[in-house]
């Protein structure tokens, strides 16, 4: 006879998630068939329809949507009581995600995994790269163990650990080297590239540029620090940068990167994880080797 299983629930979370079965099933690692006899068996146990089939994206039944919250809630005590018996067995082990935003990722993240490797060979680390918003849903659902964002991030049941100041850059074209480094005044009469909507480095940039409410069509946009830095290159606008950004982005673009002038735009980064979760004592390690890795990197020289 057939039970309600962990299985059963960890399939039917994901596609409750994705509302695609093709793209869940490649998320759970099984075959599309697979998942669909697994959400039948699910619904024979339940008794009742979870799924609407039918077109190109599935939809959840009333009974669907509230059976996905509280699988969620469920998925997540069984992380933490996991979670646990690893806080008693001593060195951090197994599977650790960690999620990390597009404008910290390609500068950190290899030497992070470098240095947590290296001090926890049993570590199995599962990076997620996606801005915060997403990082922080995913944290709070326990699909995440903890995340390297931006701070502050204020969400009373995240722990907040800062670690490291990091000031941003000005990047112009290579022949405005000998030009003076205009004020943030300045940069509203200037051709500002920014990131997308929903990256909070382009909010922190509006932020010192005192330019909140200026409509998109005074702005340009790229969906990466590299398209920035290559679209000023080529001549076409001015962008802030991180200054862990500079070494990486900087190499190959024909730019020229100077401090700007006091006060100086800055980010706190630092690391967040749920209050609940019994690792937090091994997550606050893993913070100290964040804050070296990103203490070093953050500080590159710019003129």
């Amino acid at each position: 006879m057939i039970s309600l299983s962990m299985k059963h629930l960890r399939y039917f979370e994901a596609l409750a998630r994705i509302r695609h079965f093709g793209r869940a099933a490649e998320a759970c690692a099984i075959s599309q068939p697979a998942l669909s006899l697994q959400i039948r068996e699910l619904e024979d146990l339940i008794g009742a329809p979870l799924v609407e089939r039918g077109g190109r994206q599935i939809r959840l039944t009333a009974l669907g949507e509230e059976f996905a919250a509280r699988v969620v809630t469920i998925l997540q005590a069984v992380d933490d009581l996991q979670d646990l018996g690893r806080a008693a067995l001593g060195p951090l082990n197994g599977r650790l995600r960690i999620g990390i935003i597009p404008t910290i990722a390609p500068y950190l993240l290899p030497e992070i995994m470098t240095s947590l490797t290296r001090h926890y060979p049993g570590l199995d680390p599962w990076p997620r790269e996606a801005i915060t918003q997403s990082l922080l849903e995913d944290l709070m659902e326990g699909k995440l163990d903890l995340a390297i964002v931006a701070l502050p991030v204020s969400e009373p049941s995240l722990q907040e650990v800062p670690l490291f100041q990091e000031e941003f850059v000005l990047v112009r074209a290579r022949e405005d080297a000998e030009k003076p480094v205009p004020s943030a005044d300045r940069l509203l009469e200037m051709r500002l590239l920014l990131l997308e909507e929903g990256h909070c480095f382009r909010d922190q940039a509006l932020s010192f540029c005192s330019i909140s409410g200026l409509q998109p069509r005074d702005l340009m946009e790229g969906s990466s620090l590299s398209t920035l830095v290559q679209m000023v290159g080529a001549g076409i606008g001015i962008t802030l940068i991180p200054q862990m950004a500079v070494p990486v982005e900087t190499r190959s673009s024909s730019v020229c990167v100077s401090r700007l002038p006091h006060p100086r735009p800055s980010r706190t980064i630092g690391m967040v994880w749920r209050k609940s979760n019994p690792l937090a004592a091994q997550f606050a390690q893993i913070a100290e080797i964040v804050r070296t890795v990103g203490e070093k990197a953050s500080r590159c020289d710019a003129s």
